[in-house]
């Protein structure tokens, strides 16, 4: 008898759960991901002759499915993949299409990016999205590298907004409280418990809000400075994450501290909202020092003198040309 091997096995049971597009005008060409709710599949739109991806829930996960694609439906911004389409399939299973991103995930993008400017660049771009999907009353709830594509053009889209919360209200704003949708009850923890808030690991629902996006920023923003999640096996309540100059000494003390702020354990003492952190990160890249940061006077010389370094060079110069012309002059 002979024994198939386990790829061969994976192959057969995924193509076996394949989605039936028949009486729908997309058609099938192969699978692109799998998850918890559902997975994703790379589909053709036959009449408009362009390519797309089909999200299709698993049986436990045609409601999240359904509200992920209604939710997505209200969040029109470069930096969230557009939905095209919802519907059901002929076995009943809930499925929506939205643009077919090409491209890498963010942790794979950073492994061969090594450039500290252009990542903190594309963070802001993150920042941008999520601060967007707050106006509009949505907290994504599950932020970290593996949820954030990076586009062939170097563009940043925030992904998989499966455990999102809407109803934050449409002014958002800190102290505002996510109403319950009935799907998640005080208690229950949803998320990653690698990058997850505080009080989200608590399963603490009435805590949750924009502050809670804004450590899962933190979290992503943490993998980019030292190449690891905030938190690595058993994690334990209270635990707070690792400094970041212990697992990387060579990253900058003033964005380390914009890191920190936004991973504060107390909801109060982190950043007010995705904005502010944008703004910090934006402060740092123009050669400001962050609000998060406390300046010593050697840091702010060796900042002045980074960031007006033409000025300094050119006057180096000048000093050095009358200082040739008055010694030659004797």
């Amino acid at each position: 008898m002979r024994w198939l091997s386990d790829a061969v096995l994976d192959h057969v049971r995924e193509m076996s759960d394949a989605p039936d597009l028949s009486g729908t005008k997309y058609r099938l060409v192969g699978p692109l991901g799998r998850g918890g709710m559902g997975a994703v599949w790379a589909a053709e739109d036959v009449e408009l002759s362009r390519e797309v991806a089909i999200k299709v829930a698993s049986g436990a996960g045609d409601v999240r499915t359904a509200r992920e694609a209604r939710i997505l439906a209200r969040l029109e911004h470069p930096g969230i993949v557009p939905v095209h389409d919802v519907g059901t399939l002929p076995d009943g299973r809930v499925f929506y299409v939205m643009k077919r991103v090409r491209g890498e995930r963010l942790d794979e993008w950073r492994r061969r990016e090594r450039s500290l400017s252009r990542a903190l660049r594309l963070f802001v771009r993150i920042c941008e999205a999520v601060a967007f999907a707050h106006a509009r009353g949505v907290l994504h709830r599950d932020l970290k590298p593996e949820n954030i594509m990076v586009g062939e053009l170097g563009e940043a889209l925030v992904m998989d907004w499966g455990i999102a919360k809407a109803g934050v209200g449409e002014t958002g704003g800190v102290g505002s409280k996510p109403v319950g949708d009935g799907e998640t009850a005080d208690g229950a923890v949803v998320g990653t418990p690698a990058t997850m808030a505080p009080e989200q690991a608590r399963g603490d629902l009435a805590a949750i809000d924009e502050r809670t996006d804004v450590f899962g920023l933190g979290a992503v923003l943490y993998f980019l400075l030292v190449d690891r999640a905030p938190f690595e096996g058993q994690r334990r309540p209270g635990d707070a994450p690792p400094r970041v100059r212990s697992r990387a000494p060579e990253v900058p003390r003033p964005i380390a501290s914009v890191c920190e702020r936004a991973l504060a354990m107390e909801p109060g003492r982190r950043y007010p909202s995705a904005r502010a952190l944008a703004a910090d990160v934006d402060a740092f890249l123009e050669g400001e020092s962050p609000a998060a940061h406390v300046e010593t006077i050697p840091e702010r010389v060796a900042r002045l003198a980074r960031r007006h370094s033409v000025v300094l060079t050119l006057l180096v110069a000048y000093l050095a040309v009358r200082v040739v012309l008055a010694l030659a002059s004797r």
